[in-house]
């Protein structure tokens, strides 16, 4: 979760539900006019989206849509395409590093404007989850909530 000051734009709800997440990494995204204005509008879905490695040792965004801006008719973007991410050589390094030893995804988690403006992504290095450890979540998460709701109800007494 980006920080106070930072504007969130979108937020992938089934990255912590599918997958473990061990790791976390702010990186920046090449936009287009028309991408950026539309994120302004807080329009962005990230439940599809993943990111990869190419073969030039690059990091891409894959399927996160950015639905066109309706007021950018000739210079309109495609709302799926495949966007270059923006790290550091040391932290591509570490990712090759880390998705090469298998079972590893990058997830986009949260989407987000910071202090200066830009547009940038958190991304999480996550393994993917069993039935039996969502089960767990979920389990835990409903405790949580009864936990509190108990409380709340010993302070009202």
């Amino acid at each position: 979760m980006p920080p106070a000051q930072y504007r969130e734009i979108g937020f992938n709800r089934r990255a912590n539900y599918d997958y473990e997440i061990l790791e976390k990494i702010e990186a920046g995204i090449v936009l287009r006019g028309s991408e950026v204005k539309s994120l302004r509008v807080n329009r962005v879905s990230l439940t599809d989206a993943y990111a990869g490695l190419s073969k030039d040792c690059e990091v891409f965004m894959y399927q996160m849509h950015i639905p066109e801006y309706g007021l950018a008719n000739r210079m309109n973007h495609d709302p799926k395409r495949t966007r270059k991410l923006l790290l550091r050589k040391r932290q591509i390094r570490h990712l090759i590093g880390q998705l090469k030893k298998g079972g590893y995804t990058l997830v986009p988690i949260s989407i987000y404007f910071n202090e200066k403006g830009f547009v940038k992504i958190s991304l999480g290095m996550g393994r993917g989850k069993k039935t039996i450890d969502k089960r767990a979540t979920i389990k835990q998460r409903e405790w949580n909530r009864e936990k509190a709701r108990l409380l709340k109800q010993k302070n009202s007494l």
